[in-house]
């Protein structure tokens, strides 16, 4: 059967891997390389039992971060049963020996993340974010220059013997030896993929959407459009196919320029490659290496295809949003059991694969069937969101040693260094990572010609920044006066982010303490008031409906409860949880009511856990709450009226230990 007459189907699934698959690199008739998110490169082997089977042969251990772009060394003197370089996000690059499974060679010289590796006979060339290519012979370094103005994506050798580079310039770049031959302009946005089209010139993919020939001498020959996001990967197959990877969890198959094909994956396509007898191998953010082919007897069987088909479907539930939200994280008709808290009060649940809308009666006690919800015909395009507020982008960004996922907002007409100024001090993390902050903006946001700001002085000590790549013996410049932009104070920072997993895990481990304590155990939270506690998370969890969502009176009544009766050790959580209640413009209005009510219970609560010994955690979660209050105007008179207690209960902190303490504490004399 001719393979560009028949559709993919799958034929084999290729498990290991406990995150993201990256890359893939096809080595020859031996196996295929794989690359990921968990640190690790597997070689896969073919199955002499089953020639549709893979097998983990080996794992390949050394980086420190997820691994990215991979090259095949075909077997020689050195390494005999062949050898796979690897690129990191740890700066570096990888030697492999596959016949031990030990590391040759560790290739340290860039400054950023590596993003693309190749063979140029027996040398290594690497391409980095940080602009430069690096050419290594034998594990050292011989040569490197700057071949972009912007981060590069990608590097592949030409059965020429040139070299070409894709860059975050939108640019390709043929390169013979340090010598630009040409540069292939067109793409619109970042060019994160490339791949000879024998006989013909380079493909490239890119974060415009788009798929390019070029010819060698720089001409465009075909544009292939499709893919509704981001395009990681392309490659070719003798047969004149080509397979395409994108962020729209499809790779597609291309024939003279017309999609014949889409496969759907239940994730982001990360990288896509043709094995020489036509096959296709996917590598997905699911975790899970797939095998593609159009040879009956290669195709998976009934069982396989059925559990690959019902976790797709599980996939596409997940994504599913109706009004905003995500269906399987709607409630069942269970929820309408529980009565309302107020009159016209809303909810959405989950009637099959539709969200349905429900409004409380108060006087006929009954939830009312409002209608299904629906996403508007735009809905997949729409901005993201955090905190209520729409951006261009919102980053994942992991920084490591088992720290939780942070959200970086940004917008395309926002300062890169301002935002990172702002973003590094909000999450508690160091300056220096300014300069690093930027150029993954810029990186992830697709900018190009930016200035990077070599002159820079830090506010505290007045010295420049660190930019990779700058030489240290820069001759003195004109001294800069310096700018004091932190003073006076403009604007309101405040403390809007929560692990709220977290605050509930550690609310319920002190509750448990309650329970398991006969004198304390009535101090305990009951059945439905933990359903309340979860309840109020969810609320504060769903920032995009904050303009919409609202508390019960009861809901607040239950966390001052506890702020008074739970013992001075276990209150800071419920503290937290009152910090991002009081950022919420309905439990805002609702907690100043009670304070009002109650004989202010928040100010009783700072006076008790100011008294020395303080715990840190209390102070921490305390101070940043009164500093939440001052983006409400309705808390003006309240703070007016209490500000010398609230400073004097504070005033220890200036000498405490905790840097977190004192930063909070110095934003909050700030305001």
């Amino acid at each position: 059967m001719e393979i560009d007459s028949a559709e993919y189907q799958l034929s084999s699934e290729l498990r290991g891997h406990e995150d993201d698959v990256r890359g893939i690199c096809i080595c020859g008739n031996a196996g295929i390389a794989t690359s990921s998110r968990d640190r690790t490169v597997r070689f896969w082997t073919l199955d002499p039992s089953d020639k549709r089977k893979y097998t983990a042969w080996k794992i390949l251990l050394g980086h420190t971060s997820f691994v990215g772009p991979l090259a095949w060394i075909a077997p020689n003197e050195e390494f005999p049963e062949g050898g796979i370089v690897s690129g990191g996000m740890d700066t570096l690059a990888m030697v492999w020996d596959l016949k031990t499974g030990e590391r040759v060679h560790t290739l340290k010289g860039h400054q950023l993340q590596v993003t693309g590796v190749a063979l140029d006979d027996s040398d290594v060339v690497s391409s980095s974010v940080d602009c430069t290519l690096r050419r290594w012979r034998k594990g050292k370094a011989v040569e490197f220059w700057e071949a972009h103005k912007a981060a590069i994506q990608a590097v592949i050798k030409l059965p020429s013997n040139e070299l070409i580079t894709g860059s975050s310039d939108t640019t390709l770049k043929l390169w013979r030896g340090q010598n630009c031959i040409h540069t292939f302009v067109g793409h619109t946005d970042t060019v994160r993929g490339l791949a000879v089209m024998p006989d013909l010139g380079v493909l490239s993919a890119s974060h415009d959407g788009s798929i390019r020939l070029w010819a060698l001498t720089g001409e465009t020959l075909m544009e292939m459009v499709g893919h509704t996001s981001i395009v990681y990967s392309v490659d070719s197959h003798a047969s004149g196919l080509i397979v395409s990877g994108s962020e729209d969890c499809f790779a597609k198959i291309w024939k003279d320029g017309v999609c014949v094909q889409s496969i759907e994956h239940p994730g982001c396509v990360w990288d896509a490659k043709f094995l020489e007898n036509g096959d296709v191998v996917t590598a997905c953010s699911d975790g899970v290496v797939r095998i593609w082919t159009v040879q009956q007897d290669r195709i998976a069987n009934s069982v396989e295809l059925e559990s690959y088909f019902s976790g797709l479907s599980q996939f596409k539930i997940s994504r599913k949003r109706v009004g905003g939200l995500k269906l399987e994280d709607l409630p069942g008709l269970e929820a309408l059991q529980v009565p309302g808290a107020s009159d016209g009060q809303t909810i959405v649940v989950r009637e099959g694969d539709n969200g349905m809308a429900y409004s409380w009666n108060l006087r006929e006690q009954k939830w009312d069937k409002i209608g299904e919800v629906v996403d508007g015909p735009d809905d997949t395009t729409a901005r993201p969101v955090l905190d209520g507020i729409q951006y261009d982008y919102v980053f994942d960004v992991d920084i490591g040693d088992g720290e939780p996922i942070r959200k970086l907002p940004y917008n395309r007409s926002d300062n890169p260094y301002s935002t990172a100024d702002k973003w590094l001090l909000k999450e508690n993390l160091p300056l220096s990572y300014r300069q690093q902050v930027v150029e993954f903006i810029l990186q992830n946001s697709g900018q190009k010609n930016f200035s990077l700001d070599t002159s820079y002085r830090d506010p505290y000590t007045g010295a420049n920044a660190y930019v990779p790549g700058e030489s240290s013996n820069k001759s003195a410049a004109v001294p800069v006066k310096p700018s004091f932009k932190h003073i006076p104070k403009k604007g309101i920072l405040v403390f809007d982010a929560a692990q709220f997993e977290g605050i509930l895990k550690k609310i319920s481990e002190f509750n448990n303490a309650l329970m398991s304590d006969p004198e304390k155990k009535s101090l305990s939270l009951t059945e439905v008031e933990i359903s309340r506690l979860v309840a109020v998370v969810k609320i504060l969890k769903e920032t995009s409906r904050y303009h919409s969502s609202t508390f019960a009176d009861v809901d607040i009544a239950l966390m001052l409860k506890l702020l008074k009766s739970w013992p001075l050790a276990m209150i800071f959580p419920v503290i937290d949880i009152l910090r991002m209640i009081i950022l919420h413009p309905d439990g805002a209005i609702r907690l100043l009511k009670l304070l009002e009510d109650e004989n202010d219970v928040l100010m009783d609560m700072i006076k008790k856990i100011t008294i020395s010994p303080a715990l840190a955690a209390n102070l921490l979660t305390s101070i940043r709450a009164v500093c939440n209050l001052f983006k409400n105007s309705c808390y003006r008179n309240w703070l007016l009226n209490h500000r010398s207690e609230i400073l004097d209960a504070f005033s220890s902190c200036y000498s405490s230990s905790n840097k977190n303490v004192l930063l909070s504490y110095s934003t909050l004399l700030l305001k």
